[in-house]
C-alpha cells in the first residue's frame, strides 16, 4: 500500500489576492491534510501503471500529467486504500462533482494549498530560496528527488519550486473556462517565480514537463 505521509493541518484564515485583475479577499477554512512530498514518480507508476515523466528518477516529482490525470490519480488511490472517492467525472469530463464529505485523496484547493505553502508565517517565502526551493538557477534544468531541501514549519516539502502542483480550483471560468489553478513555482522559474502567493492556470487536459501535484484529504 502506498504511503502518503499526510500532515494534518489546522484551519485558519488566509488572505489571497489575484494581481491580474487587482482582486483580494479572504477564505476561512477548515482543518484539513496535505501530503508532505509532492506525488513521486514510483508511487505515481504503482498507482496508475505508467509513468509519463519527462525526468528519470524515481523518487523525483511526476510531472507531465494533466488536472484530469491527477483527479483520477486521487480516485485511484483512494479505491485501493479503501477510501470514498472524492470526485464523480461525469461523461463530459468537465463535469466533475465532488464530495465533500469523502475521505479519500483529493487535490487541495487554492486556498488550502496556499495555507499549508505559507506554513503559518506572513512572508510569501518560508525561508532563504536555496535552501527550500530546486528553481532555474540551481536546478541544472531538472527535477529533483522530493525531501532535498528544507521543510516549511508544517513539515511539508518542496512547497515552492521543484514542480508547480495543480489545485483543484477554476483560475476565472469568465475569462479562461476551464483553466485550472496551479501553484508553487518549478524548476524552470527564476526566484521571483516561487512565491507562496504566486497563481497560475493551464488548460486541464495538458501535461507539462513542470507542473505535478500533490495529496489533500478531509481531516
Amino acid at each position: 500500500m502506498v504511503d502518503a505521509e499526510i500532515v494534518r493541518i489546522e484551519g485558519g484564515v488566509v488572505a489571497m489576492r489575484d494581481d491580474r485583475v487587482q482582486r483580494q479577499w479572504q477564505t476561512e477554512l477548515k482543518p484539513f491534510c496535505m501530503s508532505r512530498f509532492q506525488v513521486t514518480q514510483d508511487i505515481y507508476s504503482a498507482v496508475v501503471g505508467t509513468n509519463p515523466a519527462t525526468f528519470d528518477g524515481t523518487r523525483n516529482p511526476i510531472e507531465n500529467v494533466s488536472w484530469y490525470e491527477a483527479i483520477a490519480f486521487c480516485n485511484l488511490l483512494s479505491v485501493a486504500a479503501g477510501l470514498d472517492p472524492s470526485y464523480l467525472v461525469g461523461v463530459n469530463k468537465d463535469d466533475v462533482v465532488v464530495n465533500k464529505n469523502a475521505n479519500g485523496y483529493r487535490l487541495p484547493s487554492d486556498a488550502e494549498w496556499q495555507f499549508a505553502a505559507l506554513g503559518g508565517l506572513a512572508q510569501p517565502r518560508y525561508g532563504e530560496i536555496d535552501q527550500i526551493a530546486w528553481y532555474k538557477a540551481n536546478s541544472g534544468a531538472q527535477t529533483h528527488q522530493v525531501g532535498l531541501k528544507s521543510a516549511n514549519q508544517y513539515g511539508l516539502f518542496d512547497m515552492l519550486g521543484n514542480v508547480w502542483e495543480w489545485c483543484f480550483d477554476i483560475y476565472d471560468a469568465e475569462v479562461y473556462g476551464t483553466y485550472r489553478v496551479f501553484r508553487g513555482g518549478g524548476w524552470n522559474d527564476p526566484e521571483r517565480g516561487c512565491l507562496a502567493t504566486n497563481r497560475r492556470r493551464s488548460h486541464p487536459t495538458y501535461g507539462i514537463d513542470d507542473v505535478g501535484f500533490r495529496l489533500a484529504r478531509n481531516a
